[in-house]
C-alpha cells in the first residue's frame, strides 16, 4: 500500500472560497457573519473537483490513500477573531469529512484547528475531538505562527501549548506542523514562510525539553523538514554548542515528510534522516504544481524520488510507503487494517 500523509482539499468547489469572502468582509465592516447553511455544495460537485483531480492523479501515480485535511493557505488564522477560525475551522473540516465519506477507500482525514492569535489553545480543542471522535480524522494540523508571520506565539516547546497536546496524546494522533498564509510582503507563502516555520519548529524543540513531558507526543515536520535534513550538521553543531540533548533524540518524536521536489532532495533526505523517520507525502496540487521541463514530469510526483533514490532498499521503500504511516498514525493504521 502506498500512503499520502499529506494532501489538502485544495480544488475544493469555488463557493467555499466565495463564502470565506463573506466572512471575513462581515467582520472587517462589522456586518452580519455568513450561516454555515448558506455555504451548500451538493455531493456531485465535491465528487467532480476529487475524482478528475485528486482521485485522478493518485491513480495515475499508483498512491492508494492519502491524508487529507483542509487547504493549508485557506487556513488564515491571521484573519477575524476566535469566532471566526471557529466557524472557518468547522465547515472546512466538515466538508474533508465528506470527501473521506464519498471516497473512504482513498481518503481520510487529519484536522484543521481554529486557532487565533492570542487566544488561549484550549479554545481550540472541542474542534478536534469532534474531528477525531465524530469523523475520525487520524491527524492534526498544527499552526506554530497562526499570527500568518509576525511570531507572536509562544515557541512549540511553552506551556501555552500543553492542553492542545495532552489531547493529542489522548487521542494517540500525530501533529503536522503546517503554518497558512504569509501576511508579510517580504514572505511569501510556500516559497519562505513554509520552509521557515518547519525549520523554526524544529530549532525550537531543540531549545526546549518537551518530550521530557509527552514521550509519546508525535509531530510531522512537512515538506522534507525545512532547511534540517539538509543542513543536519548545523542542528547537530547547534545542540551540541547550547549543552542540549544531541539532535538525534529528537528522532524518537519527530519524523519528516517526503515533500521534496527533486530527486537529489530525495536523495539527501533518505541519506541523512533514519529511514523509520520518513513518511511519504506529495502535497499533490498544492504548492508547486508544474511539470519539471528536465524531467517531464510533475515536480509533486514524489513517488518517483523514493523509488528513485538509491538509499532505500525494497524494506526501506515499504517503510516510507506505508509501514512508517501506520506506526505514527495508528487511528490511520487502525481504520484501514
Amino acid at each position: 500500500m502506498i500512503i499520502d500523509i499529506h494532501g489538502h482539499y485544495t480544488t475544493a468547489p469555488p463557493q467555499l472560497g466565495a463564502w470565506r469572502d463573506r466572512q471575513v468582509a462581515a467582520y472587517d465592516t462589522g456586518g452580519a457573519a455568513p450561516a454555515s447553511s448558506e455555504l451548500v455544495m451538493s455531493d456531485d460537485e465535491i465528487r467532480e473537483t476529487i475524482q478528475t483531480q485528486q482521485l485522478a492523479t493518485m491513480r495515475e501515480r499508483g498512491i492508494d490513500l492519502t491524508v487529507f485535511s483542509p487547504r493549508a493557505s485557506f487556513m488564515a488564522h491571521h484573519l477575524g477573531d476566535a469566532a471566526v477560525s471557529e466557524a472557518w475551522a468547522a465547515i472546512c473540516n466538515e466538508l474533508c469529512h465528506r470527501v473521506s465519506r464519498l471516497f473512504p477507500d482513498s481518503f481520510i482525514g487529519a484536522a484543521m484547528l481554529p486557532q487565533s492569535p492570542g487566544v488561549p489553545i484550549e479554545r481550540s480543542l472541542p474542534e478536534l475531538d469532534k474531528a477525531v471522535t465524530e469523523y475520525g480524522f487520524v491527524g492534526v494540523n498544527v499552526n506554530p505562527d497562526p499570527s500568518g508571520g509576525r511570531w507572536s506565539s509562544p515557541p512549540l516547546t511553552d506551556r501555552y501549548w500543553y492542553p492542545l497536546y495532552e489531547k493529542m496524546v489522548e487521542h494517540d494522533i500525530p501533529g503536522m506542523i503546517h503554518v497558512s498564509t504569509s501576511c508579510v510582503p517580504a514572505v511569501h507563502t510556500t516559497g519562505a514562510y513554509y520552509l521557515g516555520a518547519d525549520t523554526t519548529a524544529f530549532m525550537q524543540l531543540i531549545q526546549g525539553d518537551l518530550f521530557a513531558d509527552f514521550p509519546t507526543l508525535r509531530f510531522v515536520i512537512p515538506h522534507g523538514g525545512g532547511a534540517v535534513p539538509y543542513h543536519w550538521g548545523r542542528f547537530r553543531g547547534l545542540a551540541q554548542q547550547m549543552e542540549r540533548p544531541p539532535a538525534e533524540e529528537l528522532l524518537r518524536n519527530v519524523y519528516f515528510d517526503t515533500c521534496v521536489y527533486h530527486q537529489p532532495g530525495v536523495d539527501l533526505l533518505t541519506q541523512v534522516i533514519p529511514t523509520d523517520n520518513i513518511l511519504f507525502a506529495s502535497e499533490m496540487i498544492g504548492a508547486v504544481r508544474g511539470v519539471d521541463p528536465l524531467t517531464g514530469h510533475g515536480y509533486d510526483d514524489t513517488r518517483r524520488y523514493v523509488d528513485g533514490t538509491p538509499h532505500l532498499d525494497e524494506a526501506g521503500r515499504a517503510a516510507v510507503f506505508e509501514h512508517n504511516a501506520r506506526r505514527v498514525y495508528p487511528r490511520l493504521d487502525a481504520a484501514i487494517s
